[in-house]
């Protein structure tokens, strides 16, 4: 055993020593009453005793500096937490951080990592076969390792270490997974086999395209029944998704929805009182409005969740014709990718277009000589300018 020890450490000065750990050389010398270690960042012995030696030399010529040793790990984890708390950060989302990182502290805990500057590649591959291997989504994981660099980041920005260990962590987008998407006839399918007081929030999730988030958090100063508006804007303890503070115009369906509407307390969706439990006027739960919609969807022999009312409400409005400037200032999305995301048509509707495209009547085959093309949803002032395009051909 003492043999093998020998082979793993090595005083190679007066007051250094060098020693294996894994594969990778180590440096180990006294300095007031502690003891300071820290990679050489060499496999080789030979050059661990090279760069050990140099920095001997250093340290008995008062030419070196004392590294400072990192914050351990638990610290910085509750410092980034008040940070998001300080930048407004919705619950949910410190939440989602929290459990993150609080698995992350689990496995540095069995790792034996102590300190921030532990957080490094070889750590965070570890992390990566764990929730793999406990069956978490790519999207899951890569949202993962990105709050685990979003920490160290904010650790080396707060001066708390030298140098980033997650610095050459290199992230791949995962590939997008396809998302259902009910036909126009389905979602009045859904909302007609709903039950209040979850009937009224699919309806108007299905015809804004609204997220559960913010039809939850709506209250009655946020409806204009007057201009026809629904305004999405924070509130005290919530904020909508990107920060999107927007007015969403309201259907005929909606708008009767809303005005019939009994209105007991702030919010406009709220959920069914129970006896002895819970006053009236509580604000409705998103958890429960999926569970019901679960159920309906099971009936109706349908996949989905709250969010593909949205991704419906977007293909049925591409399908219509809106144009996707009009569509952006609706959904609140500015990603070009994701608008880009949610423009795909269902195959059935494609099939339908495809068909609408060629089964419609020729003007020639009418004898129509003059040839008039009329897009009813293209904005008024956008149909005035034929003379401009006109021109454009004549520069062709």
């Amino acid at each position: 055993m003492s043999e093998r020890k020998n082979k793993q450490s090595e005083e190679v000065g007066e007051i250094v020593s060098i020693f294996l750990r894994g594969r990778t050389w180590y440096i180990s010398y006294p300095y007031e009453r502690r003891t300071i270690r820290y990679s050489l960042k060499t496999r080789s012995k030979k050059e661990a005793r090279r760069r050990a030696m140099a920095k001997e030399r250093e340290i008995l010529d008062g030419e070196t500096e004392i590294p400072k040793q990192s914050p351990l790990l638990d610290d910085v984890i509750e410092s980034y937490m008040s940070h998001l708390v300080a930048e407004n950060r919705s619950k949910k989302t410190i939440d989602k951080y929290r459990f993150c990182l609080q698995r992350l502290q689990n496995l540095a805990t069995r790792r034996k990592v102590r300190r921030v500057s532990g957080v490094d590649l070889e750590l965070v591959d570890v992390f990566k076969r764990e929730r793999i291997e406990q069956g978490a989504a790519p999207k899951t994981l890569h949202n993962d390792v990105c709050t685990i660099k979003q920490l160290v980041n904010f650790a080396e920005r707060r001066e708390m270490i030298p140098k980033n260990p997650l610095r050459n962590l290199k992230m791949k987008m995962p590939k997008r997974t396809p998302q259902p998407c009910w036909r126009h006839d389905e979602v009045e399918r859904i909302i007609g086999a709903a039950k209040p007081p979850y009937q009224a929030i699919y309806r108007l999730l299905a015809d804004t395209g609204m997220r559960i988030g913010e039809a939850v958090w709506l209250t009655w100063n946020d409806i204009d029944l007057d201009a026809g508006l629904i305004y999405i804007r924070p509130k005290p303890g919530w904020k909508p998704k990107s920060g999107d503070q927007r007015s969403v115009p309201m259907s005929s369906a909606v708008e009767q929805l809303l005005r019939t509407q009994s209105r007991v307390g702030d919010w406009v969706f709220t959920a069914r009182p129970a006896p002895d439990k819970r006053k009236k006027g509580q604000q409705i739960y998103d958890r429960r409005a999926l569970e019901h919609l679960k159920r309906i969807l099971k009936g109706l022999g349908l996949q989905g969740h709250l969010h593909t009312f949205r991704h419906s409400f977007v293909s049925y409005a591409a399908i219509q014709g809106v144009p996707e400037r009009i569509l952006r200032k609706w959904i609140g999305h500015v990603d070009q990718q994701i608008l880009d995301w949610y423009f795909h048509l269902a195959d059935e509707q494609s099939k339908d277009a495809m068909n609408q495209l060629f089964d419609a009547p020729s003007d020639h085959a009418t004898g129509t000589d003059d040839v008039k093309f009329d897009n009813p949803t293209q904005p008024k002032e956008d149909q005035g300018n034929d003379s401009d395009l006109q021109d454009d051909d004549k520069q062709d």
